[in-house]
């Protein structure tokens, strides 16, 4: 097979897929390095590789679901606080392998549309190197992210941008 037939079916089979379809099985950390990896090669401008990404697993991932259930549980209005989704939150990520943040290292450099660009583009490469591997993966971007600053350890110049769920399918 000539490298454009292989490009063009890595990038056809690339998918999101949810937790709830994740194997009990762990991928393997040569694998997620590798993930990870990829997305150095992603295009930015003046080479600001702008993207910052935390790996969550075991008690760190633990701790990251009960973080997010707790914004859910102080950011929504009581009238619309649904125990479903407050429970949700904590299995979601119990059910990933892992959970990388997605965040934005703004340089001051070029304009922000760009970082945001350059990391989206990192990402894109992470999907398709999960995609290779069976992981499954995908970016979710709920509205308590916003809230997460403190707890990724983020600078004044950064912001995240959401979560990558990773899980062997």
């Amino acid at each position: 097979m000539d490298k454009a037939t292989v490009l063009k079916a890595i990038i056809e089979q690339r998918k999101s897929t949810f937790p709830r379809d994740y194997t009990a099985e762990e991928i393997d950390d040569q694998i997620l390095h590798e993930i990870l990896k990829s997305a150095e090669f992603a295009p930015n401008h003046k080479r600001t590789k702008p993207w910052r990404f935390k790996v969550f697993k075991g008690e760190e991932k633990r701790a990251l679901g009960e973080k997010m259930a707790e914004i859910y549980k102080a950011t929504v209005a009581p009238q619309n606080f649904l125990e479903k989704k407050y429970v949700s939150i904590t299995e979601k990520a119990a059910k990933a392998d892992a959970v990388i943040s997605i965040s934005v290292n703004f340089s001051g450099l070029v304009p922000e549309w760009e970082e945001i660009a350059a990391t989206a583009m990192a990402v894109q490469n992470m999907y398709l190197t999960a995609s290779v591997h069976d992981v499954g993966c995908y970016w979710s971007s709920p509205g308590l992210i916003n809230h997460l600053g403190e707890f990724l350890g983020l600078d004044e110049n950064q912001k995240c941008y959401g979560l990558f769920f990773l899980g062997k399918i």
